[in-house]
């Protein structure tokens, strides 16, 4: 059986901190503990590589400077030649990601983890003009690095950004001296009030934070404009009062909703609009694969069709 031989793709546009990542990987994290590594760099940026720095801890450097040359083979070359126990690929970010995603790989080379580094700086204009290229990116990460950050930068519409593509994905968000900014991000609503009112503006918000920290919701009363789903083939006592969000783009619509139990849920119309009261209780439902947030009404009343149906998620 092939020894198993761990591959950590870098992905991010030029200049965005993929090279200064890989080395602090190195050099500051002991990373391998001295194993046998290859770096495989697909673009020249401004940091270089120190090839005598990297021979100290038995890493050599190689590269491939084309799309077209990342191939099969050429990766058997590098395998051949280099013989490593553990490989980091510094990916080109104008790279299709399929390109490596689909690859085939060298007998025993398996991508262990994927990070995704952005300029924070330069992050809302790459996904204004370069949308689909990012969104490959962040797609593919297990962990996204924002770095040369500040008190000013956005973390939590970042967050969202990210999350609507990528729930699972890690966040870090690294300040211009490499320190971790490890601050609590505000919300634009009160968890502490004895019923959370939630604006239209504040439910993607919301949504996006009772998934992922759902935890602290317990218990806790909550108040919103909803849209119903409830159609005849729903559980009886179940429905998903929700919105339509925009997560990027107009073609880019879905449903978000939460589990709601209600013994008289066949009184609300499937398609209407509702204000509804209700509490949070944490319980494992099969519709999250395990535990998540779940309504009990405490009030429901009828109400109008907003002038905009859309909830955004920043």
């Amino acid at each position: 059986m092939a020894q198993e031989i761990p591959v950590y793709l870098f992905t991010g546009f030029m200049d965005s901190g993929k090279t200064s990542l890989v080395q602090e990987t190195l050099f500051e994290n002991e990373f391998g503990n001295g194993a046998k590594g290859v770096i495989i760099m697909c673009e020249d940026g401004d940091v270089e590589y120190d090839e005598a720095k990297l021979a100290t801890i038995n890493c050599k450097l190689t590269s491939i400077d084309s799309e077209a040359e990342f191939t099969k083979e050429r990766l058997e070359e590098i395998n051949k030649e280099y013989q490593p126990q553990q490989v980091f690929i510094e990916y080109n970010g104008t790279w299709g990601m399929d390109k490596i995603i689909e690859a085939e790989l060298p007998k025993g080379w398996i991508i262990v983890q994927s990070l995704a580094t952005v300029d924070s700086n330069t992050f809302e204009m790459y996904m204004n003009n370069m949308r689909a290229m990012m969104q490959e990116q962040l797609f593919a990460a297990d962990v996204v690095i924002f770095n040369r950050t500040d008190d000013e930068t956005d973390r939590g519409k970042f967050r969202r950004l990210v999350k609507t593509i990528n729930r699972k994905a890690q966040i870090v968000y690294e300040r211009k001296d490499g320190t971790i900014d490890e601050r609590p991000e505000e919300l634009p609503f009160d968890i502490d009030q004895d019923i959370i009112e939630l604006s239209d503006s504040d439910y993607g918000i919301w949504y996006m934070d009772a998934m992922e920290n759902y935890k602290k919701y317990d218990r806790k009363k909550v108040k919103f404009l909803a849209l119903v789903y409830n159609p005849e083939k729903l559980k009886k006592g179940v429905m998903v009062p929700g919105r339509f969000a925009m997560t990027c783009c107009i073609d880019d619509v879905t449903f978000i909703g939460f589990k709601c139990k209600y013994d008289k849920e066949q009184e609300i119309p499937h398609k209407s609009w509702i204000n509804i009261t209700a509490e949070v209780r944490i319980e494992f439902a099969k519709e999250y694969k395990g535990r998540g947030p779940v309504l009990y009404p405490v009030s429901i009343e009828p109400a109008e069709k907003p002038e905009d149906e859309l909830v955004y998620f920043t």
